[in-house]
């Protein structure tokens, strides 16, 4: 019994399903072929659905049942769900003919969209969706607006004018004006419009649609339902309206972003170029925008004609903006020559901008760049190399390039050693003492190398005349006068010498003093201020405390640069060969 009862229930929806698969194959069989009989297996008994429209404007059916609490009235993805089939029949004696793929109607989802209706397409729509809906059969009336008996009856465009309040009127509610109508049943891009608290602001009326204020949001296209009856047909008036919200017409003309004014750009010739031109406009309800690039003031070049695109961005209630582009396919001579001018106008004015196009020179900048780089390292070498050996060079340049400064003065000495005479008993044997190194050191490196004759008292004068004269006659007779300071020096005896030296260079140009510190020492209170001012404002040179003058290059380079010119065979053989073997050193090293 249970068994038998199962088999009951089983069979209607096995039937059910055997009638609704050859009523697919059928379909498929006839598509794109004539039918005679409008009888499809499956829709012989279906009550077909009545719609009406007004001619000349746009209009969609569903394939769908109409559901009272429906919130979709169509819906574009369900063909990537399902296969949509449409079928017409557009008289009794005509064959019903499969709906292709076309422009007008066009097959949108679940929808069949008429843009715009015709009287010629009234009569019966069938429509199939694999899985879900066997067959639906629609009867469409498309009637005149004079045949409709409507009155008013607005454009199905509608302008509405942003941040203030507007309404939106079905537009069917104008025709059948003898006949009582319900209330309208509204979508808006096929989602059903409903009193919401979130929006407060959108107001539904019995025929209308009140919104303050309007925002951009709600363009897009609205269609409106409500019933008519005519004898025992219920009809479903349909009427469709496209709302745009427009903001008020600019009061300003173009503002040209890019370029401004005149431009220069580098063009490399024999390559392609693009010239761009951002151009912002405000809003216009009827746009009146232009935008193009001309030649030399000329608009339409025949020997050149300008290759132009222009692209949309940003486009809003406040205006938008225009990427208006100029392609070169290659720079030539005559564009070097050319200007371009951006030209841009609407209603209110016009705007121009100039791009003038300049000659890459690639390589001589390259050149340019690469040599003041090389000439800048090079200097800044040179800079370095002169600071290292500035005394070697200078020394150089005295033996080559400077007359001999000791010829016809006169002269007997070169230089005059100044030192204090030394106690015994405070002599320090790990160091070179100070007699040691004026009567040893200084005469071995001045006279034996570098060629000068030194006057040491002790040495070159005859005793037997008064030390005061001795000391001046000979400093007055010498081009130099070497004092050696020390502690026993400054505060000794022998600080008259360097008084007699100053002295003596004050009378005579032509004597200069050469200070060398050989210890460190304090200014007694007792100097004479002639010799204070001396030893402030004289040269040094500092001795280093060793044991032997290795280790006092240095020093011996410094003395030779304060010693008189005097070029010698060995001086210049000296000076050539030190020079240029610290330049081998120095670049080699």
């Amino acid at each position: 019994m249970v068994f038998k009862e199962n088999i009951s229930e089983y069979q209607p929806k096995m039937v059910k399903k055997i009638t609704f698969t050859l009523c697919w194959i059928l379909s498929l069989f006839v598509r794109g072929a004539e039918v005679r009989d409008m009888n499809l297996p499956g829709c012989s008994h279906v009550k077909p659905l009545w719609y009406r429209a007004i001619s000349d404007e746009e209009f969609v059916l569903q394939c769908a049942l109409p559901d009272k609490d429906s919130t979709h009235m169509y819906k574009h993805s369900l063909l990537k769900q399902h296969k949509v089939e449409w079928f017409w029949h557009p008289k009794d004696t005509e064959p019903l003919e499969a709906i292709k793929e076309s422009s007008n109607p066009a097959l949108q989802g679940d929808t069949l969209w008429f843009k715009p209706v015709r009287e010629n397409a009234s009569g019966v729509y069938v429509c199939m969706i694999w899985e879900k809906m066997p067959c639906l059969k629609i009867v469409l009336e498309v009637q005149t607006k004079k045949v409709a008996k409507c009155s008013g009856y607005d454009t199905n465009i509608l302008y509405l004018l942003a941040g203030i309040g507007n309404s939106i009127t079905c537009p069917g509610t104008k025709c059948y004006n003898h006949i009582k109508k319900p209330g309208v049943k509204w979508y808006k891009d096929g989602h059903q419009i409903k009193h919401m608290k979130s929006r407060q602001s959108l107001k539904l009326k019995p025929n209308e649609i009140y919104l303050n204020p309007t925002y951009d949001k709600d363009a897009g296209i609205y269609v409106c339902d409500y019933t008519l009856s005519d004898n025992s047909t219920k009809w479903t008036m349909r009427t469709t309206v496209t709302v745009e919200v427009i903001a008020k017409n600019t009061i300003h003309p173009p503002n040209l972003l890019y370029p401004s004014g005149v431009v220069i750009l580098e063009a490399e010739l024999g390559k392609p170029l693009e010239l761009e031109c951002r151009v912002q406009f405000g809003f216009e309800a009827v746009s009146s925008t232009r935008v193009t690039w001309k030649r030399n003031n000329k608009e339409d070049d025949t020997n050149e004609k300008l290759n132009q695109e222009t692209s949309v961005y940003q486009k809003g209630l406040k205006g938008h903006t225009l990427l208006h582009v100029a392609k070169l396919k290659e720079v030539t001579e005559r564009d070097l020559r050319s200007n371009f001018t951006c030209f841009a106008e609407n209603l209110m004015g016009n705007a121009t901008a100039v791009i003038q196009l300049k000659r890459k020179q690639r390589v001589f900048l390259l050149y340019i760049l690469c040599s003041a780089i090389s000439t800048l390292f090079a200097f800044l070498l040179c800079t370095a190399f002169i600071y290292q050996h500035w005394i070697e060079i200078v020394l150089m340049y005295r033996s080559y390039l400077v007359h001999n400064e000791t010829t016809g003065d006169g002269k007997e000495f070169d230089a005059f050693v100044s030192y204090a005479k030394p106690d015994s008993s405070e002599s320090d044997s790990t160091l070179i003492s100070e007699e040691k190194f004026a009567l040893e050191l200084l005469p071995d490196m001045l006279e034996n190398k570098y060629g000068y004759k030194l006057c040491i008292l002790e040495r070159d004068i005859l005793p037997g005349g008064a030390y005061t004269d001795e000391v001046v006659t000979a400093i007055k007779q010498s081009r130099r006068a070497i004092i050696i300071l020390s502690p026993a020096y400054v505060s000794g005896p022998s600080i008259f010498e360097l008084q007699a030296a100053v002295n003596c260079a004050l009378e005579d140009k032509k004597i200069k003093l050469v200070l060398i510190k050989f210890q460190a020492f304090q200014e007694p209170e007792t100097l004479p201020p002639v010799v204070k001012k001396a030893l402030r404002i004289l040269p040094v040179i500092t001795w280093k405390s060793s044991i032997s003058a290795a280790p006092n290059k240095k020093f011996w380079k410094y003395m030779h640069y304060h010693m008189p010119v005097k070029t010698t065979e060995m001086l210049r053989n000296c000076s050539l060969k030190g020079f240029f073997q610290r330049l081998f050193n120095l670049i080699y090293r």
